[in-house]
């Protein structure tokens, strides 16, 4: 299936495009608000595998409807070194579905689902994770990139 493509701002206010990454893998994920426990914990994981990631040639940008100045505390309070993408209009939440009803303490609500999707180089989604647990996620995605390089067809 073929990514959905989108031009967002970065922290600095740097637009970014799915199809600028064309050629490597790309690791995109949805998260739900900045400096919240799960959200850091997720996006610390995914900082500290950074140098591992860039080794095996992949991409990873954030995308939160926070706004470019939330995200840029968020990004200068953990030294986070990749790209968090604002979506203050939900449209590429919306487009990848990490937009819907969630359930909290018994109360329904619409909210950012935390997702995370795998694209390959030529802008396919090969892996999603509708389930993410922040925990141990970077190393998961880490595991299932190294198969996935390994044997392009699977």
């Amino acid at each position: 299936m073929n990514a959905p493509d989108f031009t967002l701002p970065d922290e600095n206010g740097k637009p970014h495009s799915l199809s600028d990454y064309r050629g490597g893998w790309v690791i995109v994920y949805f998260y739900p608000r900045d400096n919240t426990p799960g959200c850091t914990t997720e996006a610390c994981g995914f900082r500290d595998s950074f140098a591992t990631l860039t080794k095996m040639g992949v991409v990873i940008l954030g995308i939160s409807k926070d706004s470019v100045a939330s995200h840029r505390k968020f990004s200068d309070t953990h030294n986070l070194n990749f790209p968090i993408l604002s979506d203050e209009d939900k449209s590429t939440l919306k487009a990848y579905k990490a937009w819907g009803k969630k359930k909290f303490m018994g109360r329904e609500f619409e909210g950012t689902i935390r997702k995370t999707f795998l694209i390959d180089p030529v802008g396919n989604i090969r892996k999603v994770y509708e389930r993410v647990i922040p925990v141990g996620h970077a190393g998961k995605v880490i595991a299932d990139l190294t198969r996935l390089i390994r044997s392009p067809k699977s």
